[in-house]
């Protein structure tokens, strides 16, 4: 499950990229509002996304938050690991990570880590292929449709 932090980030960066054809730089109270997140709490977030490359700034009139990258080209495993770092479900499916549970008697024989490592597999395959761009373009039409799938 992923936080509250972590969902409102996935919400203003949806935001964001349904704005970004214009190039305009979107205020935080503006997607604070329209995302009915709190502004303060928004500004953290937004604060943190900036400092891991995923947004750009501007300052004083005219200012706001951009997108770093196309929406295309940022997912929402990018951003989930912003926030909640890695997403293995266990330590020993970790990439690069050679550690195991104290109570494994072998990481080539433990059942659990077998199903966590496809657990692991089908999640990052699910949000590191899912954009932005793509995800913006699933909502527009399932509204259409009057219906909500994000």
């Amino acid at each position: 499950m992923i936080s509250n932090k972590t969902k409102y980030a996935l919400l203003a960066m949806l935001h964001l990229a349904a704005r970004f054809s214009s190039g305009e730089p979107v205020l935080a109270a503006e997607i604070a509002e329209r995302e009915s997140i709190p502004k303060k709490f928004l500004e953290v977030i937004l604060l943190e996304l900036k400092n891991k490359g995923l947004l750009l700034s501007r300052k004083g009139r005219g200012g706001g938050y951009l997108l770093a990258r196309q929406p295309g080209e940022i997912t929402f495993g990018d951003v989930i690991r912003v926030f909640e770092g890695s997403m293995a479900p266990v330590v020993c499916v970790e990439p690069g990570r050679v550690a195991q549970c104290p109570e494994c008697q072998g990481t080539h024989s433990c059942a659990i880590r077998g199903v966590m490592r496809e657990l692991y597999s089908a999640m990052v395959g699910v949000l590191d292929g899912a954009s932005l761009e793509q995800a913006s373009e699933k909502k527009i039409r399932s509204e259409c449709a009057n219906m909500y799938f994000i």
